[in-house]
């Protein structure tokens, strides 16, 4: 009889799983542009121009987009698939859910403690645990990176991100907890280190492997989720199928795409990607850096393109977004006159912690010429958004007020 898991779902020995090829022979299988992306590395879906900008291997979601012609909105509280943002280190693989397997092994297993005496799940596997469903945004932690440079001359490199790379959407999946619980989880455990089938990460020479990122157990057996269905249909390649993690309110390297392996460690576990990336380095910062990032701050975008014409002598309802990674959104303020004065802005939902919240303001300019918008938020537990963000060498979790430029005529 075959071996089966604490909730019943079949567990495969690694030694007898049925797998049509190599652990990561999916992920070097080189990825096939499609019609309409003009090959952009590393992406497969399409990439029209009204819906990003691109970078590399990354393509940037336009905030003007979420609204049509008309001004009226084009997206609601998820963004669809094919005009979510993509976040790539390296392309896109292209893995055959069929011979797709979840590797899960370390110290705090039971039966498992290394790669070769492995339990195994397949995605049916994996779809005969109980489902969940969550809202969630994910945004990269470098988010608002070219605000540094832009507003406070401070360049960091990497990607230039303005504010579009981050999106909602609703995922559904099985909990990481109940995944964890199924291989047989011990109470030893301190850390999880999900592995993705990405092709290895290339910088300056030094091959830093496939993206790997530690996750403290107590997150990992919280709210995280390891997806295979975006906005109610399968994970498409771009959005890291067959499974990806979802790690709510924290930075997006934290949700793993093309999840291939979990070690489950008895000890802290570390890799390129919580020691040498994604933490803060500079004056501000210890001499050895800070700690690996977790949670996003609050941020706030306008739902209109940097230097967009506005009519003078009449009413213009302008339209934002606001989130935080940490609790609701409580208050919005607006400002049209360059930060001198605020005013609040109508929230459109009730604010939840899971996604962002919308909001709206009246606004009749009178006097033609160049203004400046700007957005900031407050949320449940205090956190707010500050005149000027703390400079940091990679250009992380930029948090201040941006100032939207536009054009009244």
């Amino acid at each position: 009889m075959p071996l089966r898991s604490a909730a019943g779902a079949p567990v495969v020995p690694a030694s007898a799983a049925p797998v049509v090829a190599p652990d990561r022979a999916a992920a070097e299988e080189v990825p096939r542009p499609v019609p309409g992306s003009d090959d952009l590395p590393g992406i497969v879906k399409p990439l029209p121009a009204e819906w990003f900008v691109r970078h590399d291997t990354n393509a940037e979601m336009r905030w003007d987009a979420l609204r049509d012609a008309d001004g009226k909105p084009a997206v609601g509280r998820h963004v669809p698939v094919e005009r979510f943002f993509v976040r790539n280190h390296t392309s896109t693989p292209l893995i055959d859910p069929v011979g797709w397997r979840l590797k899960l092994f370390g110290s705090a297993l039971h039966g498992a403690p290394t790669p070769e005496r492995a339990v195994r799940f397949a995605l049916d596997d994996l779809r005969e645990l109980p489902a969940t469903r969550i809202d969630a945004l994910i945004e990269c932690a470098g988010n608002g990176r070219s605000y540094f440079d832009r507003q406070q001359g401070e360049r960091a490199p990497g990607t230039p991100w303005a504010l579009g790379s981050i999106g909602s959407a609703n995922w559904r999946g099985v909990r990481l907890a109940e995944v964890l619980r199924a291989a047989g989880l011990t109470d030893r455990a301190v850390d999880v280190l999900p592995t993705g089938l990405d092709p290895d990460y290339v910088l300056d020479g030094t091959n830093y492997g496939p993206v790997r990122r530690p996750l403290p157990i107590a997150k990992a057996l919280d709210d995280a989720l390891l997806a295979y269905e975006m906005n109610g249909a399968p994970l498409t390649p771009d959005h890291g199928a067959p499974v990806r993690l979802v790690v709510p309110g924290w930075v997006g390297i934290a949700s793993i795409k093309w999840v291939g392996s979990i070690e489950v460690a008895d000890h802290p576990l570390r890799s390129p990607w919580n020691t040498e990336f994604y933490r803060m380095f500079g004056p501000a910062h210890p001499p050895g850096g800070g700690p690996a990032l977790t949670a996003q701050v609050v941020k706030s975008a306008f739902e209109l393109a940097e230097g967009a014409r506005l009519t003078a002598g009449r009413e213009h309802r302008l339209h934002g977004r606001s989130w935080s990674g940490t609790a609701p959104v409580r208050l919005v303020e607006v400002s049209t006159d360059g930060g001198r004065g605020w005013r609040r802005a109508e929230l459109a939902e009730e604010p939840c912690a899971a996604g962002w919240t919308r909001w709206s303001i009246d606004w009749r300019p009178e006097r033609p010429g160049r203004h400046e918008l700007r957005a900031r938020a407050t949320d449940h537990g205090g956190a707010g958004q500050p005149e000027r963000a703390v400079f940091n060498r990679e250009g992380y979790l930029f948090g201040a007020v941006v100032a939207h430029p536009v054009t009244v005529v």
